[in-house]
């Protein structure tokens, strides 16, 4: 076994997949072993091949009844013009009690293919993290069973008592990719969710905020035959992953990624996607997470193809890291 303890998850692609079919996954997963699973909130896919965009509270909905055990949260919403605080805020308490207590919310500061369609103005890093942090201090103040009021620099609230609320409020986890927004998930967060296995980012958010709080990180992979195989099933359905990290946020339209991604060598995608035809690379990357101090990896198996690493963590992945 591995050194260091973690929990594997999985990750629901909401822009790779029929919403029925990312139901069916949560249950396949459930099923398989998997403890938690994570779902992706977008408007728009990254580009247009992957073809889905579904509602991400219907689908968490749907998930609720077809699932007993299995822990669910977002990864990520951001509160930004598609989001206000008051409406994240309801639909993740209706979450929480659907899942009855299985459910948390991942948070983080957006990106500009999800908020352009709505015609206003893209704000900077810095505002956008000013927005959040005001943001999480609304929603956590309409999860306490009274009349909220709030009159902010970004978001107002008039006189809202929710009534549909959980026994115990979700945690709030934060999105994070640098030490700002690190140390933003540890002063106002109850946890870090990140997608590369940088020590230093843990170390800043645990710095700013609790030493236990958790943290969670997503790992893609394209798993096939042959390692030709999984390197061109990467490249067909998340060439984004070949977008430079500075740029991921600020593209505006799928055709924009499709552009950038047609412009860059294809092997750049393995910089970003461990692609791979057994489970020794899988295992490598997942325990580069656990050396940098995260104790939970959500696994995206990209592409149509979800039986292959169902059929890889029942049989060697979940039994190499044990219950």
């Amino acid at each position: 076994m591995s050194d260091g303890a973690v929990r594997l998850g999985i990750w629901l692609s909401t822009e790779e997949h029929d919403p029925r079919a990312l139901v069916a996954q949560a249950r396949d997963a459930e099923a398989a072993g998997f403890p938690t699973a994570m779902i992706s909130d977008h408007l728009q896919p990254w580009v247009r091949h992957q073809g889905q965009a579904s509602h991400v509270w219907t689908v968490i909905g749907g998930i609720s009844q077809a699932t007993d055990a299995i822990e669910v949260g977002t990864g990520v919403v951001a509160l930004l013009d598609r989001n206000d605080p008051i409406n994240v805020a309801q639909a993740a308490a209706t979450a929480a009690v659907m899942l009855e207590g299985r459910f948390f919310l991942g948070v983080g500061t957006g990106e500009r293919l999800n908020e352009q369609p709505f015609g206003t103005r893209w704000p900077s890093p810095g505002e956008r993290r000013e927005r959040l942090i005001e943001g999480i201090e609304v929603i956590r103040s309409l999860w306490k069973d009274e009349p909220a009021v709030h009159r902010g620099e970004w978001w107002t609230v008039e006189h809202l008592r929710l009534m549909t609320l959980p026994a115990s409020p979700p945690p709030i986890y934060v999105a994070s990719s640098g030490r700002r927004s690190a140390a933003l998930a540890g002063e106002h967060g109850d946890g870090l969710i990140a997608v590369e296995p940088n020590a230093q980012i843990v170390d800043v958010f645990h710095a700013t905020g609790s030493a236990d709080a958790p943290c969670l990180a997503q790992l893609h992979l394209s798993l096939a035959d042959t390692d030709d195989a999984a390197l061109d099933n990467a490249w067909e359905w998340w060439p984004n992953g070949a977008v430079a990290p500075t740029l991921l946020s600020e593209l505006a339209r799928p055709e924009h990624f499709e552009a950038i991604a047609a412009g860059t060598e294809r092997d750049r995608i393995s910089d970003t996607v461990v692609c791979a035809t057994d489970a020794d690379a899988v295992i490598g990357a997942i325990d580069r997470f656990v050396g940098a101090g995260y104790g939970t990896v959500y696994l995206h198996q990209i592409g149509p193809d979800q039986s292959r690493l169902l059929d890889m963590a029942t049989t060697e992945l979940l039994p190499h890291y044990g219950p």
